[in-house]
């Protein structure tokens, strides 16, 4: 699979972008990956992204002397070496993978459509929520984006004290500035959480747009 390789930074720490061709995929690309087994019975597309994102991965692992390809865990989560945490995202025709020595989350999101709003805006944020993003001065299409986007990475990286599938509705968004988002935790995330806040970074491109928030 044709592949390509940037690297950037946000919020102090180095991503990995991988851009690929799906079209240039075949199954024998999988075979560089250990456990390419047990991806078998995955479709074409779930294998391409998949394997983006190990190669993303391996390359924000390589700062910390490791080289191997993170394995597979029982719920298809990446398995990181002890004493590392990382996160991997899909969007369209990349992957992205940032590594650090403390919990992390990214995500990336094709920018939402004026329709895709007009469907989804009642089950990411509250009434209060969206008068946040209104205010923020943003468009509205990008800054719903940005709170869907930012709910993902803060699950992502606090996923080891959350509860099972907290929900949109289990953090709220109190802030939103052109480097971050403030959001609240409330009981349905953790309760050993609540009220307590996080901060997700974000940048957006022309047509999509990346959060991360550090656990």
């Amino acid at each position: 699979m044709h592949t390509t390789h940037h690297p950037f930074s946000l919020a102090n720490h180095t991503l990995h972008r991988i851009d690929f061709d799906p079209a240039t995929f075949t199954p024998a690309d999988l075979l560089w990956l250990p456990h390419h087994t047990e991806l078998t019975h995955a479709g074409r597309k779930r294998q391409a992204e998949h394997l983006a994102g190990r190669i993303a991965a391996v390359h924000a692992l390589q700062p910390f002397g490791i080289t191997a390809v993170p394995g597979m865990g029982a719920q298809r989560q990446p398995c990181w070496p002890a004493g590392l945490f990382g996160s991997i995202t899909h969007c369209e025709n990349h992957a992205l993978a940032v590594v650090a020595r403390h919990p992390i989350g990214v995500d990336s999101e094709s920018l939402f459509s004026s329709a895709l709003c007009a469907e989804l805006t009642d089950s990411i944020v509250t009434s209060a929520e969206r008068a946040v993003l209104e205010a923020s001065g943003l468009p509205f299409p990008l800054a719903l984006t940005l709170a869907f986007s930012a709910k993902e990475s803060l699950y992502k990286a606090f996923s080891h004290r959350a509860l099972p599938f907290p929900g949109f509705a289990s953090a709220v968004i109190t802030h939103i500035d052109p480097r971050c988002l403030t959001l609240r935790f409330l009981a349905e995330f953790s309760p050993q959480l609540v009220d307590q806040q996080a901060t997700v970074y974000w940048q957006a491109g022309h047509t999509n747009v990346v959060t991360l928030a550090v656990g």
